[in-house]
């Protein structure tokens, strides 16, 4: 929890100073759809699940800016129909756009996970068993962001983005990595 913490302060310091020294901010709010495996297991596939959360983008100057975000975000992997493991996270991505053209931005950029909730589901004789396997989970997870979005001048705004797992989510065994694709829609103030 310590670390978690102080991430967390390191990131709104970051980003209270990006504030202070750039002239154009805007404040936005998103959600969308993630599309979420995990590496190295067999027999599973994609989980769908969701996301939602709060953005700021600082430019820092009409073709550039940076842009973290604080999303709840649902991801794991499904098996066959008797098995799913979820893992929710609290994701900070902080993003670097360039804006090729008027609204169509190109964005890349690291992104810190925090996990919240692990569950495992299967059936056991026709029954249906939910187990916390918060324990077995690494508590922070680490990742490279991919994407491309495009903003309507009212400020409302698409997403498609990819994130790339670097870091074990698993805490033994053979290592196995998140991989998330998700669409966002959103609006920005």
């Amino acid at each position: 929890m310590k670390k978690i913490t102080l991430s967390l302060l390191a990131v709104f310091a970051f980003s209270g100073a990006a504030l202070a020294q750039t002239p154009d901010i805007k404040l936005g709010a998103k959600a969308g759809l993630n599309i979420s495996n995990v590496s190295n297991l067999d027999n599973t596939s994609s989980k769908t699940g969701f996301h939602v959360g709060a953005l700021a983008e600082i430019f820092i100057n009409e073709k550039f800016s940076v842009q973290p975000e604080i999303l709840y975000s649902s991801q794991g992997v499904k098996g066959d129909e008797s098995f799913k493991l979820k893992l929710d996270y609290l994701n900070i991505p902080i993003m670097a756009k360039y804006y090729v053209m008027d609204g169509l931005s190109v964005q890349a950029g690291p992104q810190i996970g925090f996990n919240v909730k692990a569950d495992s589901e299967y059936k056991e004789f026709g029954t249906k068993v939910k187990q916390d396997v918060k324990d077995n989970i690494n508590a922070v997870d680490f990742g490279l962001n991919f994407g491309v979005g495009y903003e309507l001048p009212m400020g409302v705004f698409a997403d498609v983005r990819y994130n790339l797992g670097l870091s074990k989510v698993n805490k033994e065994g053979e290592s196995s990595k998140n991989g998330v694709f998700q669409l966002s829609v959103g609006y920005k103030f």
